[in-house]
């Protein structure tokens, strides 16, 4: 049996095999090159798992507008439907993996909502 997500270990080790994913993707790898080029994806990845902890675990580590962000980075490298769908398969896929209980579905559910109102914000979302 698969246990549920209880620490900041968890997220973060979920965060990080999420992004090996991402990465891999070369669909999604144009957003994460400037982090990857500039050395900064092990503070990133850092932010991201502070932004889970959160949401999860009712920390207050997260001090960024994350829509805000996203809204921004839309500038640069354009966001599609097709990045959404793909960040959402491979976050599930690698809570799924390792996962289960009902933080696990919380971040699952959270995920899906995050998605689809960015998707709403960039005028994605139909």
């Amino acid at each position: 049996m698969k246990q549920d997500i209880s620490s900041r270990s968890d997220i973060k080790w979920i965060i990080s095999a999420f992004y090996e994913k991402l990465i891999s993707d070369p669909i999604m790898l144009p957003f994460f090159e400037e982090i990857i080029k500039k050395n900064h994806l092990e503070q990133h990845l850092e932010t991201i798992t502070d932004f889970w902890e959160d949401i999860l675990l009712d920390s207050s580590l997260y001090e960024n507008n994350v829509l805000r962000k996203h809204l921004d980075f839309d500038k640069k490298v354009t966001f599609k439907k097709i990045h959404f769908e793909r960040w959402l398969k491979h976050l599930l896929a690698t809570i799924e993996s390792t996962y289960e209980g009902q933080i696990s579905e919380n971040m699952k559910n959270r995920s899906k909502s995050i998605a689809m109102v960015m998707q709403i914000k960039l005028n994605l979302y139909n």
